[in-house]
């Protein structure tokens, strides 16, 4: 087995780090790792006591980064909304630290669903043409299984005229579906629905709030007794206010592996993990076990190899274009585990790349002090290639947006750009007001001293994008 390896997945897409408020931002370039054999391979058969140590601290550490997106993915769970009520995102601001590169171009309205009992009815209501919207639903591994939006509806024929009504179902449910509601079947109990609406500035905000309270979930037998039963969701609150990526950090290997027997159990493993998943049980890493015959030495070892290994792993298919970085291929994972666990890690909620890619370059700001001056130069008809809309946002070494006294944090979107004489665009990437002679939203605000990086982000990028065919144009600086 070869448990670093999957097959290729070129259509989907980056995200960002840290916590699910902050999707939507930009993938970590990912570092090359060493691929783990089989148990063959990694010294089975060995009849020292040593090198049997050794085997089983290397399977603990594959089972760890192989478990780690499910553990993840229930902690957050966890310390969220109650099961099957929708908590809904406020417009971000540039006091708002908790959680790194924020977007300022869509509000979030989440669920965590439990689907083992019965389907879950979710109905979007209209929504203007023009206006962005994606519903993302992961299964309990982090994956992407569905992404119904404005630009793929993915509703049944003859049902394309709002409200869109979609039957979110669980392992081995069947049955008949009321006439009208598309099924969207998901692999485990638990799935995750991350929905996004565009949202263009603080006029807006009335807007956005009144569409999602008209965003309905209800289980499907409420709903068969009753379609007009549902009401829109005003919005439950999280459990508590809580860092999920800390608690996991801060497990040892003994609780880490224990919660995540628990969960397997819950949410088992993919058919295709089968392979993984024989290997893990062999010190008794398993749906409902836990390795109670491995030392917690041993446990703890392997834990901390994994914490070491996840961050650092390179993704081969990850492009770098004109100092643009930006992952095509998360989102669904695979058998590629590690990529799985470094996108959890950095960002929990991957899209896939047909509904948002994030590409990000890095620079500093000045040069011993004097602050430098950026340009980006798009040619006539090389804007971003999208079929919703994209935006350019800047953020400080910290990952927040960039504080300054015009209050203006990101372009393209809440305020558009404005084209030259000859139909090209040229954005003015630096600290100082460059004046009356840049356009209205051509100027993006950059720190006058220390790191700082930039994310473009492309709503349902068109292939040229998200294939490389289109090139983001090079951060230029500016003598």
């Amino acid at each position: 087995m070869n448990f670093g390896k999957s097959r290729e997945h070129r259509e989907f897409a980056a995200v960002s780090r840290r916590s699910a408020l902050g999707l939507g931002i930009t993938a970590v370039p990912i570092l090359g790792m060493a691929g783990c054999g089989d148990a063959e391979d990694s010294g089975a058969t060995a009849t020292s006591a040593g090198a049997a140590a050794v085997d089983t601290k290397a399977i603990a550490t594959d089972a760890y980064v192989f478990g780690y997106p499910l553990v993840l993915m229930d902690v957050t769970r966890e310390n969220g909304a109650p099961p099957n009520r929708f908590q809904h995102g406020d417009p971000p601001t540039p006091e708002n630290k908790q959680v790194v590169r924020l977007n300022l171009d869509t509000l979030y309205s989440q669920a965590w669903l439990d689907v083992r009992a019965e389907p879950m009815i979710l109905r979007v209501p209209a929504i203007e043409p023009g206006r962005y919207w994606l519903m993302q639903i992961m299964d309990a591994w982090s994956n992407t299984v569905h992404d119904p939006s404005s630009v793929d509806l993915q509703v049944t024929p003859g049902t394309a005229t709002p409200p869109f009504t979609y039957a979110v179902t669980g392992p081995g449910w069947s049955g008949p579906l009321p006439d009208g509601v598309t099924r969207l079947a998901v692999p485990t109990g638990t799935a995750w629905l991350l929905g996004r609406l565009q949202f263009d500035g603080a006029a807006d905000v009335d807007r956005v709030r009144e569409l999602q309270r008209q965003l309905e979930l209800v289980p499907l037998s409420a709903w068969v007794k009753d379609p007009t039963a549902a009401h829109g969701d005003p919005g439950a609150q999280p459990a508590r206010a809580a860092d999920p990526a800390a608690i996991v950090a801060g497990m040892d290997g003994p609780t880490f592996f224990d919660r995540m027997g628990k969960v397997m159990a819950l949410n088992p493993p993919a058919p295709e993990d089968a392979d993984a998943v024989r290997r893990f049980a062999t010190i008794g890493i398993a749906p409902g076990g836990s390795p109670a015959d491995v030392s917690p030495d041993v446990l703890n070892a392997a834990a901390d190899d994994a914490k070491k290994r996840i961050p650092t792993y390179r993704n081969p298919y990850a492009e770098d274009i004109n100092g643009w970085t930006f992952d095509p291929t998360v989102g669904a994972y695979g058998t590629n585990y590690d990529l799985r666990a470094t996108v959890a890690m950095h960002g929990l909620g991957a899209n896939l790349a047909k509904d948002a890619i994030y590409p990000t370059v890095d620079a500093v700001a000045d040069d011993d002090g004097v602050p430098r001056r950026f340009r980006i130069r798009f040619a006539a008809g090389q804007l971003p290639p999208v079929d919703a809309f994209w935006s350019l946002t800047a953020y400080d070494a910290a990952s927040h947006f960039v504080e300054n006294p015009a209050g203006i944090y990101a372009v393209g979107h809440q305020v558009p750009v404005v084209r030259g004489a000859d139909g090209s665009v040229e954005l003015v990437v630096q600290s100082a007001d460059p004046g009356a002679a840049v356009p209205q939203g051509n100027w993006l605000p950059i720190p006058a001293a220390g790191a700082f990086s930039l994310t473009m982000r492309l709503y349902a990028p068109k292939h040229e994008a998200v294939e490389g065919v289109w090139q983001m144009p090079k951060l230029e600086r500016v003598d």
